[in-house]
């Protein structure tokens, strides 16, 4: 039994994009759509990504996460390299579908490359806090996050690292 390929329907109207059962998603002048991808039991925010229209047919397809990596121009299956993969529990496209949601249940129990459970492991003074701790108008960023589920080094070896700087 074969299944067709997925076809996204062409936007044709608000009514349509907003209101109607059509998938219709608004990629960008990259061709890229954000996705927000989330710990589908605790709500915890585990990572951010894009997704070309390949990568959001294999995640609709194999039920795993795929995104587009923007720094190494490629395709990308979450937890190829390193087993921790994404197993989607539920997907979720906004009102005017220009950003993806991604309800997921991790392997391992980590989705960031530098070994944290979440790609959001710092956080950023604001308001009474920075005027507290603010040398020279300079931010130092506070730890949320200061235990890592997996080695880096031991998962990825010497692939090359996911990020640009």
């Amino acid at each position: 039994m074969s299944t067709r390929p997925i076809a996204f329907q062409e936007r044709q109207s608000v009514e349509q994009v907003e209101e109607g059962t059509d998938l219709a998603p608004k990629f960008d002048e990259r061709g890229l759509i954000t996705a927000v991808t989330t710990d589908a039991t605790s709500g915890e925010l585990l990572m951010q990504g894009y997704m070309n229209a390949e990568a959001l047919r294999l995640t609709i397809e194999t039920g795993e996460a795929h995104y587009y990596s923007r720094s190494r121009q490629t395709l990308w299956h979450k937890g190829a390299t390193s087993g921790l993969t994404q197993k989607v529990i539920e997907l979720l496209v906004d009102d005017d579908q220009d950003c993806i949601w991604l309800k997921v249940s991790v392997a391992g129990g980590a989705s960031c490359h530098v070994g944290y459970r979440s790609c959001f492991y710092r956080k950023v003074p604001v308001g009474s806090e920075y005027r507290a701790n603010e040398q020279d108008g300079q931010i130092e960023l506070e730890f949320t996050d200061t235990e890592k589920v997996f080695d880096p080094d031991e998962v990825y070896g010497d692939a090359p690292n996911p990020t640009i700087l």
